[in-house]
């Protein structure tokens, strides 16, 4: 459990608290590529750390982030004329370019000279991976974009789902590094089978054990830490154990264990203390299903159980939708898609949980590492001014990898899946942390 004073700074984001600091010393996702797909297309409301902004992509295809406000009489920005290579004010025509500068103010004077004294806040971006990712952090601090986890070539494939968590972003991020829930909550999506590893399909995701009471274990990295699940497998549980190993990748990123078709990564962005843009990420090569797919698969198609805006068709006022009859019938939750049944369980938490009288037990240890390691990341932070995740020593996203399977009893958990790279800078990190003692 935590005080209240320490869930305070673990979940806090806007204004000058330092889990927000150090949010800004990363690149974020603002919204995704397709939200605007065409130059002159739609300007788009973005929520960041507790700041209204509005992105839209220009006449020459660039895409600018700006504060909503115009700065002249504060009329929202998003019911603008994108037109011409800027972003145009309806109340006063008031025009600012992507990079925030004004470029026409029609109801100034001609010889007014007010137009190169006025800039519009915008904060730098760069499209990749399917999102527009902007950096809101010291323009002094600004690191050079590193592709995420999810995108380890050029050409991989990339399928993002998007839903509107009315909670804070905390919560959710325990829920992706909780592997004990999902063979409950998400029991009759994750079935049990004579596999010999994760196996996906158009309907289930398949497991090769029926261990609800992993045994968990925790190693802390320079990016975040990387955790293991193991369970008892459903075939030679004598001799061998089924290993899932998950990455936290600080502040906000996820990478749980793959399966045969695609890897998986979640993004926990939050928008402000009590809203968070959570997205479900599927990527790889050929078998990585088609954008609309994953969506479907996920219960999380545009138009049909979220609006273009993103906003959930199912909410607390509507139970949302909770089919009962389907649970008699033998349906676990009675909520299709398996972030939907999360979403289920971490908004009734409440808009920010409440951690000082929780109850933990073995199953939550990633859940305890996660919280100290960000307090203490938060409280360094307003100390020193260096942000987790944000410094020389750092791996490569590119080069982190989760990992599942059935392996021999007696193997090394903290080396599966490691790519060369990481196993190289973790004798590294070894090497600089005995020189330091």
């Amino acid at each position: 459990m935590l005080t209240k004073e320490e869930n305070t700074i673990l979940t806090h984001v806007t204004g000058d608290a330092p889990m927000g600091g150090i949010m800004r010393r990363h690149w974020l996702p603002a919204c995704l590529s397709e939200e605007v797909a065409e130059p002159d297309c739609d300007p788009v409301k973005i929520r960041l750390l507790g700041e209204d902004l509005v992105a839209f992509r220009d006449s020459d295809g660039r895409v600018g982030v700006l504060d909503e406000f115009c700065p002249h009489r504060k009329a929202s920005l998003a019911f603008g004329r994108n037109e011409e290579c800027g972003l145009r004010c309806l109340y006063h025509g008031w025009k600012f370019d992507v990079d925030g500068n004004t470029v026409d103010m029609s109801s100034e004077p001609g010889e007014s000279t007010l137009k190169e004294k006025v800039k519009q806040k915008a904060y730098p971006t760069h499209e990749a991976a399917g999102f527009i990712w902007v950096y809101m952090g010291p323009a002094n601090e600004m690191p050079a974009f590193d592709p995420p986890v999810f995108q380890p070539t050029p050409d991989t494939r990339i399928s993002i789902s998007k839903v509107i968590v009315d909670c804070n972003w905390a919560q959710i991020l325990e829920g992706a590094i909780d592997s004990a829930h999902s063979s409950t909550l998400h029991s009759s999506d994750m079935l049990p089978a004579r596999v010999d590893g994760a196996k996906a399909n158009d309907n289930n995701w398949l497991r090769p054990s029926t261990d609800k009471a992993p045994r968990l274990f925790v190693d802390r990295t320079a990016f975040g830490f990387r955790y293991s699940a193991i369970r008892r497998p459903i075939n030679n549980a004598a001799t061998h154990d089924y290993v899932r190993t998950t990455l936290f990748i600080a502040p906000y990123t996820v990478q749980i264990p793959s399966n045969n078709m695609y890897n998986i990564a979640i993004l926990h962005v939050p928008m402000d203390d009590t809203h968070t843009a959570f997205h479900f990420i599927a990527w790889g090569g050929v078998d990585t299903p088609s954008t609309e797919s994953w969506r479907k698969f996920l219960h999380g198609q545009v138009g049909i159980d979220v609006d273009k805006s993103f906003r959930k068709v199912r909410t607390l006022a509507n139970n949302y939708l909770q089919d009962r009859q389907a649970m008699r019938l033998g349906n676990f939750t009675g909520v299709p898609g398996i972030p939907n049944q999360d979403i289920v369980m971490w908004e009734t938490i409440g808009a920010i949980a409440d951690r000082s009288d929780e109850i933990l037990g073995a199953s939550d240890l990633a859940i305890v590492e996660f919280r100290r390691q960000m307090v203490e990341a938060a409280q360094s932070f307003a100390q020193t001014g260096k942000a987790i995740g944000a410094h020389e020593n750092r791996v490569p996203h590119g080069k982190l990898h989760s990992f599942e399977g059935v392996v021999p009893k007696g193997y090394d958990w903290r080396t599966l899946g490691c790519s060369e790279e990481e196993l190289a800078w973790n004798e590294a990190r070894q090497g600089r942390a005995s020189a330091a003692e």
